[in-house]
Order: structure tokens, then sequence, then C-alpha cells
């Protein structure tokens, strides 16, 4: 049995200082790697998301891209690309200055667009499906006990709990306040969705954030996440299909995740509204170079 060596970079996501935002660990040069071997390293690195690039598998892609929780395999997530997006800029696969870059993810082709301050890049810009409205949950009192939050707190908004899917798809739980979301203590038996909590709630707050969200995804391995772009997308765009903002204010929203656990996230939305359809959606952010290691695989 012969040894491989793969070497991986170490991200912060949606923040400009380390240690705060959502980690992730990038493999660049992936080749080789067995979807198995890709499940074991995910979950022996035990971040919320490990990404693995390969050469493109068709013609409207610049790589291949397949992404890991410590549990499971994603379809697509937000966090990953845009943190890959920066890693590849760094390891040099994308070139400096370059405005544009398609992953061929599980869900297909998902451009990014690239801003950069000479040969730094500052921000990118994931674009997402678009949105697809699920079911709503009538049963507020049985997501609360799964959330472990007061069922009054959820009702008290006016609005739903909706399914919503860019990609990926997520329960969203409107919460009256910052201080209800962060009472949330989920019970994992419970809780069979990956359920997204927020509030548009700002009283006694000074921060330019225009959500506040926490993410639970037991069972994809993730108890927390500390920043989930795959579910700031589908935020955005049932905050214009439910009209707590308008489709003017969509087209620029920031998301604040991260804060309970200690590594504030900011996650940039543009939801963008033709003739009163949501046409496209966008999520953006900055990350900020860690580390990078080598790991030993045998084949």
């Amino acid at each position: 049995m012969s040894i491989s060596r793969y070497r991986y970079l170490h991200y912060d996501v949606f923040t400009s200082r380390r240690f705060e935002g959502n980690q992730l660990a990038v493999f660049p040069e992936a080749a080789g790697l067995s979807a198995s071997a890709m499940q074991h390293i995910a979950r022996e690195i035990g971040f919320a998301e490990t990404t693995f690039v390969t050469a493109p598998e068709r013609g409207d892609t610049d790589v291949r891209m397949r992404i890991f929780t410590p549990g499971t395999e994603m379809p697509m997530a937000g966090h990953p690309v845009v943190g890959s997006t920066f890693a590849l800029a760094r390891f040099g696969t994308i070139t400096q200055g370059r405005g544009d870059w398609t992953f061929g993810l599980n869900v297909g082709p998902t451009p990014v667009e690239l801003d950069w301050d000479g040969d730094v890049l500052r921000f990118a810009w994931m674009t997402q499906g678009s949105p697809r409205f699920g079911q709503t949950f009538e049963d507020v009192d049985a997501m609360a006990r799964a959330l472990g939050v007061r069922a009054e707190d959820i009702r008290g908004t006016g609005l739903p709990i909706q399914e919503v899917s860019c990609g990926m798809p997520f329960v969203f739980v409107p919460m009256i306040s910052r201080a209800a979301v962060d009472s949330a203590v989920p019970d994992a038996r419970l809780l069979q969705v990956e359920a997204y909590v927020f509030t548009t709630d700002r009283a006694g707050t000074s921060d330019a954030a225009d959500t506040y969200s926490r993410m639970f995804a037991p069972q994809l391995g993730v108890p927390e996440d500390p920043a989930t772009g795959g579910a700031s997308g589908p935020l955005g765009a049932y905050l214009v299909k439910h009209g707590v903002v308008t489709p003017e204010r969509g087209t620029s929203l920031l998301n604040l995740q991260g804060v309970k656990l200690g590594r504030p996230s900011w996650i940039h939305i543009s939801i963008e509204s033709e003739d009163g359809a949501i046409a496209r959606v966008r999520v953006g952010g900055t990350s900020v170079f860690v580390a990078e290691g080598t790991m030993d695989v045998e084949d």
C-alpha cells in the first residue's frame, strides 16, 4: 500500500479577521482521492466543510469541486465556494485579475465573480440557483420543541416557517428578536431538517446587519454552522417573497451569523428582481488565509 501526500489550505470565510467566520479546508489538487477518502479526510479535519478540487469534467466549467461535511457530501454550499475561490487564487489556479470563474459542483456549473485590488483578491460573489419555495410547516409547537425555543417567539413574527432552496433546501424559522435566536438549543433527536433560525429585528443593535441568524444541521454532522452561504441566498429570497424587504432593498442585504459560536460571519446577499419575480440570487464575501499543510493518505 502506497501513501500520497496532498496539500491543503485553511481559510476563514465570510470574514477579514483570522479565527472568525467559517473554517474551510481546501485541497486544490485532489486528483486520485476517492469519494470515500474525501469523506474520511473531511471527518478528520472536522470543519463544517472541506473541498476537493480536480480537473473539469465539462467544457463550461473551470474545475470540478466536491464538498464534504464531516458526515456527508453536499450538492452545493456557499462558504466552500467563496473560500475556495480565495484559496485557488492564492494557489495560482485562478490567475490574478480574472473576473469570473465557474465551479463544477454536484448541482452543476456554479459561477463566481471576482473583485481584485491590484493582485489581491478582495471579494467574491457566488451566483446560486433560482429559489424554489417549498412546504410551510404549520406545527409551530413541534418546531419550537425541536429548536428549544418558545413557540410565541416564532408566531410573533407573523411569518411562515418555510423550506426554500437555491440548490440546497433549508427550513427558515423566523424569530422576534436576536435574544430569541440566541436562545435556541436544538434537540438533535427531534430536529430532522436543516433549520435556519433568523430575525430582522434590530432593537438595541448598532451593527450594520439586516438579519441575524443561526443554522443547525446535526443530521449532516454539523451541530451548528458559523456561516451558511448556501442558506443566505434563500434567506434573501424568502425576505423578498414575503415582503419583509422591498425588491430594491433586497439587492443589498447583510446577514450576520456565527455570533453565538464566537465566530461572527458577514454574508452579503443580493436578490435581483424583474417584473415582480426573483431573477438572480447572489451571495458574497471575503476570506482570510490562516494556514496550510499536507496530509498523507493511503492509496
